[in-house]
């Protein structure tokens, strides 16, 4: 019995619970994680939607200036209304 309680005193140790369980019990750790985490969230989506619609900016010009049957007149329709909205 003596070296089974070693045994898991020996784990509790190395996951380091007595941190897990002082950190469960803070509620500002936890709101203060929570908020930072979800700043970072936010801003990594605002990073990449603009990242990826100027990506999609820079093909529409692209294709535009390609002068493509069909295709074209419609791009060309979209960049200049992006670019209007733009300004």
């Amino acid at each position: 019995m003596q070296d089974r309680m070693e045994r898991f005193i020996a784990a509790a140790e190395r996951l380091r619970l007595d941190e897990y369980v002082r950190y469960e019990t803070d509620r500002r750790a936890r709101l203060r994680d929570a908020f930072l985490q979800g700043v970072a969230r936010g801003l990594g989506t605002m990073v990449g939607f603009a990242l990826l619609g100027a990506a999609a900016v820079y093909i529409l010009q692209d294709l535009a200036q390609r002068n493509l049957p069909g295709i074209s007149d419609f791009v060309a329709r979209v960049v200049e209304l992006v670019q209007l909205r733009l300004q």
